[in-house]
């Protein structure tokens, strides 16, 4: 399989465990997904790797690679994170770019509660030196 994989981190390798990623100050948390067939109403990233509780967010995005609307999220748990599945909360074509992206649990007002709107600080995206944690796939 060829997985596309964004990873904010001086280091150029993934292979890693949960207990590595995390020692290292979480310099090594990402998100590592391929371009997938979404007809069935959902989209998967196969690892990530966070640094807290929080949610893989699915963003539709454009060419300009800037996150848009929210169409699906899944709650994640700090460290490794395998086979990740979020529901689709609308439609998404063949072709439609997604980006698949890390949100904080942090700043909403119910823990376990995804209360992130676009631009909001609720659950919001978590950042590594100033870049988001995501990954851009396609539909298939």
């Amino acid at each position: 399989m060829s997985f596309k994989k964004t990873i904010f981190t001086t280091a150029a390798a993934f292979a890693l465990t949960a207990t590595s990623a995390l020692a290292d100050g979480h310099s090594k948390i990402g998100v590592m997904a391929e371009d997938q067939d979404v007809s069935g109403g959902t989209v998967s990233a196969a690892e990530i790797v966070a640094g807290e509780n929080g949610y893989l967010v699915v963003h539709r995005t454009g060419d300009d690679m800037k996150p848009g609307p929210v169409v699906g999220y899944s709650p994640i748990k700090k460290g490794m994170n395998e086979d990740v599945t979020a529901i689709l909360t609308e439609d998404v074509s063949a072709g439609d770019k997604l980006m698949l992206m890390i949100h904080s649990e942090a700043g909403g007002k119910e823990t376990g509660v995804f209360e992130y709107t676009l631009g909001a600080k609720e659950d919001g995206p978590i950042r590594m030196d100033g870049d988001l944690v995501m990954t851009v796939i396609s539909a298939k």
